[in-house]
């Protein structure tokens, strides 16, 4: 038996359209979590995140909306309103590495201030309606600050604990703290969910085996490498060219229909980046997706990935870009 999967937020990535396309091909997550809204003093939702929120626009799968916020009135507000809009849990963000969201102490930037993410979690789990879940990376500077958090955690009755194994400074860089994670499995009774560095099938085996407490699995770069990855994990179908080819047809038409047309193509780009990892050798292509000033140019160019370059036995994300 395989773990559960959830598909990460990522913002400017994983949007409503990209989410139903997904679901539509593909099995596997779960759990579907949507990227942070950032409530204001306005207490006011941008037309992009109300429509990314909109009950309709996730219809059909489980989905998680995630917050980011350093002010509890904030985020008890948002937690209200998704509530009236029928979502049984959501997701703090204390996980962002952005140097703009952690300037402002948000994401990231609350595991500085560990007395002050206790206030913030005081009020949340006393005024919430609903399921809070968390996603966190490990400190801000070192490892060795995730002692006192996971102590901080371990107060609350958070639904899930999604550990990220970095540091804030160490954004997507370096080696995962496989040894960090096996410590919290240890010391907290908190249900927890592995995120990170998670890039095939095998590797998703491998940490299950590894740590027999952890409840789920979040993918996110490795799903955008290859959207068959929790599929395949969970004893599904492989990823094949004809799958992933009629995904990404799919998906620039409904973008097309969602967005102008400059929208689409800056999309699709990101699209190509991450598929190309899916083939052997497929650098020209790739550079001609990604610095195509048309659509037709940008086509072109994944016509030729698709049809002159062989898929990977084992297709998974790489830092290429």
């Amino acid at each position: 038996m395989s773990l559960p999967v959830y598909f990460a937020p990522l913002e400017g990535v994983t949007d409503t359209v990209y989410r139903q396309v997904h679901h539509a091909h593909f099995g596997g997550p779960v759990k579907y979590f949507i990227p942070f809204i950032s409530p204001t003093q306005n207490l006011v939702l941008t037309p992009r995140e109300r429509k990314n929120v909109d009950p309709q626009a996730n219809a059909g799968f489980y989905a998680v909306p995630q917050v980011l916020a350093k002010n509890a009135g904030h985020f008890i507000w948002a937690a209200n309103l998704l509530h009236d809009l029928g979502y049984e849990e959501i997701n703090l963000n204390a996980g962002c590495p952005s140097g703009t969201v952690t300037a402002k102490g948000k994401g990231a930037g609350l595991l500085q201030r560990p007395q002050e993410l206790s206030w913030l979690l005081d009020e949340i789990f006393a005024h919430t309606p609903v399921r809070v879940s968390v996603k966190t990376r490990i400190g801000f500077s070192s490892p060795e600050e995730f002692d006192a958090l996971l102590e901080i955690y371990s107060r609350y009755p958070i639904h899930e604990l999604i550990i990220h194994p970095r540091t804030r400074e160490e954004y997507y860089k370096g080696s995962v703290h496989r040894d960090v994670y096996a410590a919290a499995e240890a010391r907290t009774r908190l249900p927890l969910v592995y995120n990170g560095d998670l890039f095939t099938p095998q590797a998703c085996r491998a940490l299950e085996q590894a740590h027999p407490k952890t409840r789920a699995l979040m993918l996110g770069r490795g799903m955008l490498a290859n959207p068959a990855l929790a599929q395949t994990y969970a004893g599904g179908a492989p990823l094949s060219r004809e799958t992933l080819r009629a995904f990404h047809d799919d998906l620039l038409s409904a973008y097309q229909e969602a967005y102008p047309s400059s929208v689409v193509l800056g999309r699709m780009r990101e699209v190509a980046k991450n598929i190309a990892c899916c083939f052997e050798g497929a650098e020209k292509p790739l550079k001609a997706a990604r610095k195509a000033s048309s659509m037709a140019a940008y086509q072109d160019a994944v016509t030729r990935l698709f049809e002159d370059y062989a898929l990977s036995a084992n297709p998974c994300f790489s830092a290429r870009s």
